[in-house]
């Protein structure tokens, strides 16, 4: 009767232990068994980008991921995507991607060097009935106006570009775009510099360069616009270089 008596509540005792173990499993909850249904059900794209690069795009994308979302790339791969998401959420991924991943605008710059001097007055023809030297006339001490060189420089927005111009090559121009603005109306905020280089001379058989920055500034000018860019005395004397650039937004 005793041994009875003890493996019964033995049993009792084992089974008090296991329903509870059972009960308490996070498994087995309602919510838990919905949180794995809806981990199954996750959505996942891999998206091939075009214009940027994933490292670039991956933290303003992580304002549409829910709390189970995830995305990555690999750095080998800058160009490859890997979201996970709900559907749902997935679709807003796929929609802000296409929204950013476009192709940045085209910028086509027409610049002008034009030499100003105080003593010569004589004029370019092509430059006699040009409207902006026109008002040069009434602002600058300059009487004659010469053309030293016209040069196109076509870049994409953000990317900077440079060239050599000038009789010479003896200049040379840096510019920057970063264009603003909706479609019909965009400006063209333009970082431009304009450098003479100057070889003075070899030492060990190197040569010596010298680099005078003529003009640095930032302008704004509306796609299609031209304007004067600045104006740079040439070694202190009667003659000034003139940069004029116009820009404009192409397909």
């Amino acid at each position: 009767m005793k041994r009875t008596m003890i493996a019964l509540l033995a049993l009792a005792f084992t089974l008090a232990a296991v329903v509870p173990a059972f009960a308490e499993d996070p498994a087995g909850t309602p919510a838990a068994q919905a949180q794995n249904t809806e981990a199954k059900n996750l959505r996942k794209e891999i998206v091939k980008l075009k214009y940027v690069r994933a490292q670039d795009i991956q933290n303003l994308l992580y304002n549409y991921v829910s709390r189970d979302g995830h995305i990555s790339f690999n750095p080998n791969m800058p160009t490859v995507l890997s979201v996970s998401d709900t559907p749902e959420n997935v679709e807003k991924l796929l929609a802000a991607i296409r929204e950013i991943d476009v192709k940045p605008a085209d910028i086509l710059y027409t610049v002008q060097l034009v030499l100003g001097s105080e003593a010569d007055a004589v004029t370019d023809a092509e430059l006699q009935s040009d409207p902006i030297v026109k008002e040069l006339r009434k602002l600058l001490r300059f009487k004659g106006y010469t053309l030293l060189d016209v040069t196109l420089v076509r870049t994409i927005n953000r990317e900077s570009a440079e060239v050599k111009f000038g009789p010479k090559a003896e200049f040379e121009l840096y510019l920057k775009p970063d264009v603003a603005g909706d479609a019909k109306m965009p400006v063209i905020k333009t970082e431009v510099r304009l450098r003479r280089i100057e070889q003075l001379g070899f030492s060990a058989d190197k040569p010596i360069i010298n680099e005078t920055t003529l003009v640095e500034s930032t302008l704004n000018i509306k796609s299609g616009d031209r304007t004067v860019v600045g104006v740079s005395k040439l070694d202190g004397g009667d003659k000034g270089l003139i940069l004029i650039i116009s820009g404009k937004v192409v397909d």
